[in-house]
């Protein structure tokens, strides 16, 4: 269902920037499991340019029982552009969530005056996408924009709404990024590599899908993932 978005970042990122590839383990990038009702395959990719120090993306394809495409952006400490975070889960054709926002750094009001105000007129186009939904797991006003797309929803819209609202998230996103002038003083630069390895250690602490990953794949091996892969600047919160 959702291999057109992972195809179309794909196609974006190919075409804009000197993409060259991060490691990742081989156990953490390839794995299949015969846990469920049907075999479930999880593949990550990771890539860095100058723009970005990371930039990840992951999909489970479990058949009709689940698919889902995960991707987070990361730039680099020079820059204090939100992070680009996707999110699209599909548990059969009629239980369908997806997120898609940009991710603020910080909460002060030049900054969100600067890089999160643009998505206002797009996210107005796509108003039924943007649902008042609990957030079970994460505080709503920490990482995530007033401009999300936040919704329960069905295929057809996934295809017929989702899809260009992506596309036009995307396209504001590189426009910000061409505008963004990159930090030169060491101050700043500490200050979003603070705010970006503790949004890691938020959002490892509170993903709700470590448990997903457990089910298919094992504790220790959703662990390995959550912490060396996906989250990495996180620590597990024994350690901590």
């Amino acid at each position: 269902m959702f291999q057109p978005f992972l195809q179309h970042l794909e196609k974006e990122l190919f075409s804009r920037f000197d993409l060259s590839s991060r490691p990742i383990d081989p156990e953490l990038e390839f794995q299949i499991s015969q846990r469920g009702k049907n075999p479930a395959m999880i593949e990550s990719w990771c890539y860095q340019c100058p723009q970005f120090r990371k930039i990840r993306y992951t999909y489970i394809n479990a058949g009709e029982t689940a698919q889902i495409f995960n991707s987070v952006l990361y730039p680099s400490y020079e820059y204090d552009l939100p992070l680009l975070g996707v999110d699209l889960l599909a548990f059969g054709k009629k239980k369908i969530l997806v997120v898609l926002d940009f991710q603020p750094l910080f909460r002060d009001e030049d900054y969100l005056e600067k890089y999160i105000e643009p998505i206002a007129p797009i996210r107005a186009k796509y108003n039924e996408m943007a649902q008042d939904l609990e957030m079970k797991f994460y505080d709503a006003n920490q990482y995530f924009s007033p401009y999300l797309l936040f919704a329960k929803t069905d295929a057809e819209t996934v295809v017929n709404r989702l899809f260009p609202a992506y596309q036009e998230y995307l396209q504001l996103y590189w426009q910000l990024l061409e505008q963004a002038e990159p930090k030169t003083d060491s101050a700043s630069i500490e200050r979003i590599t603070k705010a970006q390895k503790d949004y890691d250690q938020y959002s490892a602490e509170r993903d709700p899908a470590s448990g997903l990953f457990r089910s298919y794949f094992g504790s220790e091996w959703a662990e390995e993932f959550v912490h060396n892969f996906l989250f990495e600047d996180s620590v597990p919160v024994a350690v901590k």
